[in-house]
């Protein structure tokens, strides 16, 4: 392989420049020391196979072709050179790569010479190091032998490994990856298609020794098979993942394929830093269109607004998915909020001013379509979280009336129209099965949940977020129910396996209120509240912001109330006890600054509780 058929590099930088550098004096070196000018002396005969042999690799560099799944260039002309090297020698090789790379570069002159040069020094050491380690083992130039196996393998074996060490070093310094991961990467991707040059070289040298221009002729014809062969796999492959990821109706990425962009956009975002946006998009009134104009006339809207989509997300640089139904999703890497709304409104107007037949009869008179938007936040942790808050803010959307786009967090949770107390209703009966199972638990959540209360009003939460910690803190613990009555009941200490059951409870509760599409977005608060301020908790080891802030806060109160009631597996605390507790733990399993808020409204609280009495004592 040679850096042509990598990717470009986006920009120069001074530690691969060098890298260029000291990679074309050594190549240029080794030349001058192995060739020594070899072809001054050459006969009319063995100048009849240079061409000969500089024309075959002329022609097989010309026939790459592409490997799935990644489709990196490949081309046989290695097998020239290693061919040449089991026949001829170190020198002869190096004399063809010399005019192969003259040929190419008056050939393609857009390509800058010194590329041309790097390639030409890459191969030259790829050559004399395969031709010495032929020679160390055994090897001697000239007809094939069967006994000489090994010092063919050997040679092969010290041309993919040069080749592989300085392409591979030289993607280190670009991407500044790790150089383990790099090169084991390259050796996946290439491993076969060496094994192939292997086999073709000494095909090639056979037919060579045995049949001479005949024999390089028929081999030519056979790499130009092989090469047509690889394409139209390569073709067919494309064909078929382009069909498994696109939606057949709209043209657009379908659902499963949509889900695996934006985890990895979501992983990216995460360690980039950068922004992230997710738009979920409902077309207005589209059952009324089907109903009027059938399913037919119905799926040929779906497929307009798709290529309508497509068209526009791709000369954005964003990515356009079918949802499922009448859904559609927009991934926006790169784009805050407030980009994302800029974008989804000027999509939204120009659909409303592109005509579809039978558009008169939606209530605007024209295409429309509502959306959600949702930005990526470090206390995001899953895909499905993204869509949910888009999911939501679409929801607010089609509230406020239709052909709007909305974004979650700016102020339409007070339009949510959410009945809390129903929502608490719901949840308490689901934990009311702890009344025959552990009634402490039950106690436990009902306390926790007044906690929360309180401080929803100490944060100076908006509805939405105390509606969500709220409800949040009262089904915190509903995993449980999962838990052995015999474990939950325990008054003994839980012994290391009853422990690890206790902690499945997360995951359990997690599930459960998956079930409801009404408490999805209660899912942090039961599956994170076990989590440490300094990653020591479970279940992921999160730390610091990376868990919301709301999670963090009801750690501390699920905490302080575990810590000062009776509990099977645990010794009890006092109320100041309890409070030292938190103040020796800030830092490590608390938030210091939400530590700090606790207390001071427990201080305050007690406080309240005490004046009343002492007002009775004195009268």
């Amino acid at each position: 392989m040679s850096i042509f058929k990598r990717p470009k590099i986006s920009r120069e930088k001074l530690p691969i420049q060098l890298y260029f550098v000291l990679i074309s004096l050594m190549g240029c070196l080794t030349f001058l020391l192995v060739h020594k000018g070899e072809f001054i002396h050459y006969s009319p005969s063995q100048w009849v196979w240079v061409y000969a042999m500089l024309g075959a690799a002329l022609i097989l560099n010309y026939f790459t072709f592409q490997l799935p799944p990644e489709g990196n260039l490949q081309s046989m002309d290695s097998s020239v050179y290693l061919a040449c090297i089991f026949i001829y020698g170190a020198p002869f090789a190096l004399s063809v790569i010399l005019f192969n790379t003259l040929a190419i570069a008056l050939y393609d002159r857009k390509v800058p010479f010194w590329k041309h040069f790097v390639n030409f020094s890459i191969y030259t050491l790829m050559i004399v190091g395969s031709s010495l380690i032929f020679k160390i083992a055994g090897g001697q130039t000239g007809p094939i032998l069967n006994n000489q196996f090994g010092a063919y393998l050997a040679a092969l074996l010290v041309y993919f490994i040069i080749n592989v060490f300085l392409i591979g070093f030289y993607y280190y310094l670009l991407y500044r990856g790790s150089l383990y991961d790099v090169l084991k990467s390259f050796i996946k991707d290439t491993l076969l298609v060496y094994l192939s040059t292997l086999i073709m070289s000494l095909v090639l040298s056979v037919l060579i020794v045995h049949n001479a221009v005949f024999g390089l002729t028929l081999f030519i014809g056979l790499s130009i098979m092989l090469s047509y062969s690889f394409k139209q796999l390569f073709t067919m492959y494309t064909q078929l993942q382009e069909k498994a990821i696109k939606d057949q109706r709209t043209g657009l990425y379908n659902h499963s394929y949509f889900e695996n962009l934006l985890d990895n956009e979501i992983k990216k975002a995460k360690t980039t830093e950068s922004p992230l946006s997710l738009a979920m998009i409902d077309i207005d009134d589209f059952k009324k269109y089907n109903d009027q104009f059938g399913h037919l006339k119905g799926d040929m809207l779906l497929g307009f607004l798709g290529q309508y989509l497509k068209v526009e997300a791709e000369a954005a640089g964003v990515i356009a998915s079918r949802f499922g139904g009448e859904e559609f999703t927009i991934l926006m890497p790169g784009y805050d909020d407030n980009q994302a709304r800029s974008f989804m409104n000027r999509l939204r107007k120009k659909l409303n001013d592109t005509y579809f037949e039978g558009v008169e009869i939606f209530p605007s008179g024209c295409l429309s379509f509502s959306a959600g938007v949702a930005a990526y936040r470090i206390d995001i942790h899953d895909k499905s979280q993204l869509v949910e808050l888009a999911d939501q803010a679409l929801y607010y959307a089609k509230k406020q009336g239709k052909n709007n786009v909305h974004v979650y967090g700016s102020g339409a949770e007070k339009e949510s129209e959410i009945d809390f107390a129903e929502d608490v209703r719901d949840i308490e009966q689901q934990l009311k099965l702890f009344l025959y199972k552990d009634v402490d638990t039950f106690k436990h959540s009902k306390r926790v949940f007044r906690y929360a209360m309180d401080m929803s009003e100490v944060l100076g939460l908006d509805s939405a977020e105390q509606r969500n910690f709220v409800l949040g803190a009262l089904i915190h613990d509903i995993g449980k129910l999962e838990i052995p009555w015999a474990i939950l009941n325990k008054k003994d200490k839980l012994t290391a396996s009853e422990w690890e059951t206790v902690k499945r409870h997360v995951s359990w509760g997690k599930r459960i209120a998956e079930t409801n599409e009404k408490f999805k977005e209660l899912v942090p608060y039961i599956e994170l509240h076990h989590e440490r301020f300094d990653g020591g908790g479970y279940p992921h080891g999160f730390k610091g912001s990376q868990i919301p802030k709301l999670c963090r806060m009801l750690t501390i109160i699920d905490s302080f109330d575990a810590m000062t009631t009776e509990r099977p597996y645990q010794q009890t605390k006092t109320f100041e006890e309890g409070i030292e507790e938190l103040l020796h733990c800030s830092g490590t399993q608390f938030d210091p600054e939400l530590v700090e808020l606790f207390i001071r409204y427990l201080r305050l609280k007690a406080e309240a509780q005490q004046q009343p009495a002492a007002s009775l004592e004195t009268s």
